[in-house]
């Protein structure tokens, strides 16, 4: 049973991830140490010399969240059945609110297929090929909305509200791969179950994409679960192996199975919060993934409440305790 807790556990992890992960976003693990010593445990302003990051303060969720709760916005205006034109004009709200289109705020595939839309053009030539993860930086709500036997459902849910920006192979896997993982852990799932249900909607979700060359995400997923299970407890050693091996960068299949591998990891959405922040590379997506999960397992009374908190302070914009009953209204 999907139980609000739960829910909330997966949005405040989804917007703690993010916004905890902002300051070093796209940064090498040398710089980051350099300018913030060994290790992060709390949350910062964007710094002038991140020129992602220097648009935020301390708390405030990324283009990840502001796009994963447009999305939920325009579900909740069509009563849950995704329409393509509702969801790009959400979207394209928020990025015109923010000035994403000149401050480097959007993604490089979202950006892209975005503007041909704003243009009246067909995006479909970009979004096939797009291998980058804003495919699953937005999606973890989408698995708050099903039960695991609705696997079928979830990653249709998932194509439909993907495909608008991605909808290469890798993509429509990948998101369906970070959904799936959430619903398997609302339905509190051990974790080597979320594992393998994850991977089953990654398969699902695989068949939908168009065919490209990318790696397979579920075969870089096995690579990072091994490496949490050799360096099980060692935390440096851990996080430096998915830096040095699976890979932190903005492509599909490196940030999403490093996600799901730091959540089997962490199992804890402060322990994965930190992780992620610390880890060098696409930071803030990485975090928002991956500590969605251990929320979605865990729940918001896991959470610390001065990080609520901050989140809700910060982002005055999303009323996340409506979400999360809209959430539990819907049926599939």
């Amino acid at each position: 049973m999907r139980s609000k807790d739960k829910v909330l556990g997966a949005l405040y992890g989804q917007a703690i991830g993010d916004a905890m992960g902002m300051p070093t976003e796209l940064w090498p693990i040398q710089k980051i140490r350099s300018k913030f010593g060994n290790n992060i445990t709390e949350f910062l302003d964007g710094t002038a010399d991140n020129d992602i990051a220097i648009n935020f303060k301390a708390g405030e969720y990324t283009d990840d969240t502001n796009q994963a709760f447009a999305i939920l916005d325009a579900l909740i205006e069509t009563n849950w059945n995704p329409n393509t034109k509702v969801l790009v004009r959400h979207i394209m709200k928020w990025a015109d609110e923010v000035g994403a289109w000149t401050n480097n705020i959007l993604g490089p595939s979202s950006k892209v297929a975005l503007k041909l839309v704003k243009e009246g053009k067909d995006p479909h030539e970009v979004t096939k090929t797009a291998l980058t993860n804003g495919c699953g930086m937005r999606i973890s709500p989408i698995g708050t909305l099903f039960e695991p036997n609705q696997l079928d459902m979830l990653v249709k849910m998932v194509y439909e509200v993907t495909k608008i920006t991605h909808s290469s192979d890798v993509a429509i896997s990948g998101a369906s791969m970070i959904a799936g993982a959430v619903t398997a852990a609302m339905a509190d799932q051990n974790w080597d179950e979320i594992i393998s249900y994850a991977c089953k909607a990654n398969d699902e979700g695989f068949k939908l994409g168009a065919p490209t060359w990318a790696a397979h995400n579920k075969n870089r997923l096995m690579i990072g679960i091994n490496l949490a299970k050799k360096y099980k407890n060692q935390d440096d050693q851990f996080s430096q192996a998915i830096y040095e091996t699976v890979g932190t960068g903005t492509m599909v299949s490196e940030s999403i199975p490093s996600a799901l591998a730091i959540a089997y990891y962490a199992r804890d959405v402060k322990k994965c919060a930190i992780l992620c922040t610390n880890l060098g590379g696409d930071t803030d997506t990485i975090g928002a993934m991956a500590t969605a999960i251990c929320g979605a397992k865990n729940g918001a009374n896991s959470i610390p409440s001065n990080w609520i908190t901050l989140i809700n302070k910060r982002n005055p914009q999303h009323n996340i305790d409506k979400f999360a009953d809209e959430i539990l209204n819907f049926k599939a």
